[in-house]
C-alpha cells in the first residue's frame, strides 16, 4: 500500500498538546512519572481496568495508578479492549473505526482490523470513524497502554446512545482469554461542589465496587454506560472489583466550586 494511503488511514492525535504533551520525550517523561509512584500489585495481575480520561493535569496520577498495574502482565496482554464515551458526535450504537491504526506521539497502535469487522454482526455496532476522529476518552489512555505493555493490538470502542446491555454483551465476545485487557474510560461526577462530588463519587465507587450497575447513571459517571456493562459482565465471571484511587480535580490542579471525579478501579479473580 502507498504511504500516503497507508498515512490516511491512521487516526491522528485530536488532544495532543492540549490534555497531554505533544512533545514525544516531554510525553514519555510525564507517563513514567505518572506510573513511577505505583506500587506492583503482587497478588493480581489485571483482566479489566476503570481509568479517568481528563487532561494529565488533572486525572494523570488516578490514571497512573490503574496502568500501572499493568505492567506484571506486560508479555502477556496482547489485545486491548478499549472503550469510552463518545463526547462529540451523536449516534446510535457503540462505534468500531475503519482505521488500520491509532497515533500518539508515541508511534502507532495497530488496530485488530479482523475483529473490529468481526463485532459488526451486532446490530448495535456501527463501523465508522467519525466518532472516534475528535474524541479524548480513548486516545488519553494509549500513551499509558503504549508505555506498559510491549506490543499489542487495539479494538477502540466509543458508546453512543446505547445500553448496557450492549456492552455486555460485545464483551463477553470479545474477552476471550487473558491476553486481552479490558480497558472503560471514565470520569465521574461533573462540576459539582467538591464536597457534593466527594459525596455523590464516593457512591459511585461502592457500586462499582459491589457490582451494582443498577445504581449508574450518567450523573454518577460519563462513561457509565461502558462501566455498567463491564460491572455486568465481571459479575458473569466472578471477578471482583478493587478500588485504586479516587480524587477529584479539586485534590489535584482545579479550583473546589467545580469539579470533576476521578476514579481507578482493576478487576481480578483474587480481587479484594
Amino acid at each position: 500500500m502507498p504511504a500516503d494511503l497507508e498515512d490516511a488511514r491512521v487516526r491522528r492525535p485530536a488532544v495532543a498538546g492540549l490534555f497531554y504533551p505533544r512533545d514525544p520525550v516531554r510525553l514519555q517523561t510525564e507517563v513514567l512519572e505518572l506510573l513511577g509512584g505505583v506500587a506492583p500489585h503482587s497478588k493480581v495481575m489485571p483482566s479489566a481496568l476503570i481509568a479517568p480520561h481528563a487532561g494529565y493535569i488533572y486525572s494523570g496520577r488516578v490514571a497512573g495508578a490503574a496502568f500501572a498495574k499493568v505492567r506484571a502482565s506486560a508479555q502477556t496482554v496482547t489485545r486491548v479492549v478499549l472503550i469510552g464515551p463518545a463526547h462529540y458526535v451523536h449516534f446510535n450504537g457503540i462505534a468500531a473505526p475503519r482505521v488500520n491504526a491509532f497515533e500518539t506521539p508515541l508511534g502507532r497502535v495497530p488496530v485488530d482490523r479482523e475483529t473490529c469487522s468481526q463485532i459488526g454482526r451486532f446490530q448495535f455496532v456501527t463501523q465508522s470513524d467519525a466518532p472516534h476522529a475528535p474524541e479524548h476518552a480513548l486516545e488519553v489512555e494509549l500513551p499509558f497502554l503504549q508505555s506498559v505493555l510491549s506490543s499489542f493490538e487495539l479494538i477502540p470502542l466509543v458508546v453512543g446512545d446505547a445500553a448496557p446491555q450492549e456492552v455486555a454483551q460485545l464483551l463477553r465476545q470479545l474477552w476471550v482469554g487473558p491476553e486481552t485487557l479490558i480497558v472503560v474510560s471514565s470520569d465521574l461526577s461533573h462540576y459539582h461542589s467538591y464536597e457534593a462530588a466527594q459525596r455523590l463519587d464516593l457512591f459511585t465507587a461502592e457500586a462499582i465496587e459491589q457490582g451494582e450497575w443498577l445504581g449508574l447513571d450518567s450523573s454518577r459517571a460519563c462513561g457509565w454506560v461502558a462501566v455498567a456493562g463491564l460491572l455486568m459482565e465481571t459479575r458473569r465471571r466472578g471477578l471482583g472489583g478493587h478500588r485504586l484511587a479516587l480524587c477529584n480535580s479539586g485534590d489535584t490542579a482545579g479550583s473546589r466550586d467545580r469539579v470533576v471525579g476521578y476514579g481507578a478501579w482493576m478487576f481480578g479473580e483474587a480481587a479484594e
